[in-house]
């Protein structure tokens, strides 16, 4: 069975507006009131709620304010996944029992939070390679990868038109668990895939710079919605901005040493 690295993908081009400014949100936080609680401890529980709550949307403002997938710039702009946010201050709005109870207690928030990017020191990392950093239309190309922990790998090939394949997990291979220090080559010697560079339909060039992307964590954690009913590989246009968004606010969740990236460039010419 052949299958072309490169399907049939859509042209766009989307404008980048990166906004690292501080942004203003309101946030609700809830406790419940035990029998052996303090009146200061159920306030202090719900107040750190609202104050994780506000920090966790902020995050996704601050997500959706990058278009994440343009000119091919996915790659550069995962890095950006890792993004927190801290409080710089905040006001409370609203605290209380709820209506008709003495035990669940609110507070809700009015937070000023600014992004930060946290250093990673240690932790997870991940090695990728192509089999050749130029290759001609029509060669057959493999990749290889090695995670310095167990780990679970996602694959992506990123086009010249900004658009997103990924490659692994798909629809013949579920599992993209990796053991550490294993050196593993995709698409392995078993495998009925055959990965053959292709120019995008339609383009005129000589030439190509393409983009391999490999997303490593340490969980089980399922970074994308994968729904494989019509084809071996699902792939999203420069303009499905969507899903990237979906895929950058999981890995924000994460801690920055629970996950890992990686990035090849090559070119393909005539």
């Amino acid at each position: 069975m052949k299958r072309f690295l490169f399907l049939i993908l859509l042209f766009a081009a989307l404008s980048a507006n990166c906004a690292e400014n501080p942004v203003t949100v309101e946030a609700e936080g809830v406790s419940v009131m035990g029998d052996s609680d303090t009146m200061k401890e159920t306030v202090m529980r719900a107040l750190n709620d609202a104050r994780r709550n506000a920090i966790e949307t902020a995050c996704g403002i601050f997500i959706k304010s990058r278009t994440l997938v343009y000119n091919s710039q996915l790659a550069e702009d995962l890095v950006y996944a890792s993004v927190k946010g801290r409080i710089l201050k905040y006001n409370i709005i609203s605290q209380g029992f709820a209506q008709g109870s003495n035990s669940e207690y609110s507070v809700s928030i009015r937070a000023v939070v600014e992004p930060y990017q946290p250093e990673k020191t240690s932790g997870l990392s991940v090695d990728l390679a192509m089999s050749r950093a130029q290759v001609k239309q029509g060669d057959t190309v493999s990749i290889s990868y090695r995670v310095t922990e167990d780990a679970y790998v996602y694959l992506f090939s990123i086009a010249s038109d900004g658009s997103v394949t990924l490659l692994l997990p798909n629809s013949v291979q579920r599992s993209n668990f990796a053991q550490k220090d294993k050196t593993y080559v995709y698409p392995d010697s078993e495998c009925k895939i055959v990965l053959t560079a292709q120019f995008l339909p339609g383009f005129k060039g000589k030439s190509a710079e393409e983009k391999i992307k490999i997303i490593a964590t340490r969980q089980k954690d399922d970074l994308l919605t994968l729904g494989f009913q019509e084809g071996m590989f699902i792939t999203y246009s420069a303009s499905s901005t969507g899903m990237i968004s979906d895929l950058v606010r999981r890995l924000n969740r994460l801690d920055p040493s629970d996950w890992a990236d990686d990035t090849v460039t090559y070119t393909i010419v005539r």
